[in-house]
């Protein structure tokens, strides 16, 4: 079995100081918001370590979150709710919270990169690169931001709704998770259109 071999750089047309990457986390727990962040980098401030976030130890990640938000020239962390999750569906929820991202930004951008294959639909200039967060600085700040902001935000649901283990899981459907869910029940942070979540409430 050979390893995969390493993406290339991407290497955008946009060589300007005004490029803002983005990116979600959180598309697959049964529980909470999905949370993206946007990120407008201080070329003259450079950033060692960033890399895509679910690959960076949690001490890793908390250094950086606090480097990030220090040197960038501009950033934002913004949400789509639970409801709007089970209202528009997770895909349309993850580009709602992207798009919040980039036009909270305090210094706009002249082009977005997204992270995946699809992106918001809005008025900037932008393109989508997969697995954006290996590959362009942006979009990896980009991640950190958002996934410590969910992870922290996990851990203090944790506190309110004890017994389902979210502190550790952080949402995900693990297995420690989906007993809770049978032996509990949805608390109000769950999915509702989500298939574990949705047999649950039938069977009430």
């Amino acid at each position: 079995m050979t390893n995969k071999k390493p993406l290339p750089p991407y290497v955008c047309a946009y060589d300007g100081d005004y490029l803002a990457g983005v990116d979600e986390v959180g598309r697959g727990p049964l529980a909470g918001d999905v949370v993206a962040a946007a990120v407008i980098l201080d070329p003259l401030q450079p950033i060692e370590g960033l890399a895509d976030s679910k690959k960076l130890t949690e001490k890793k990640r908390e250094h950086l979150f606090d480097e990030i938000r220090a040197k960038a020239r501009s950033f934002a962390i913004a949400r789509a709710s639970v409801e709007e999750i089970d209202q528009l569906n997770i895909l349309q929820a993850s580009l709602l919270a992207m798009r919040r991202a980039v036009e909270q930004l305090s210094l706009q951008p002249e082009f977005v990169l997204v992270d995946g294959n699809r992106k918001p639909v809005w008025a900037y200039a932008c393109d989508t690169v997969v697995k954006g967060d290996d590959r362009v600085a942006e979009i990896a700040a980009a991640s950190i931001l958002a996934k410590v902001t969910r992870d922290r935000e996990m851990v203090e649901l944790d506190q309110r709704f004890p017994g389902y283990g979210l502190a550790g899981h952080k949402g995900y459907p693990t297995k420690v998770h989906m007993e809770a869910l049978e032996r509990l029940g949805p608390t109000p942070v769950h999915r509702r259109s989500f298939g574990p979540v949705k047999r649950q409430l039938e069977l009430i």
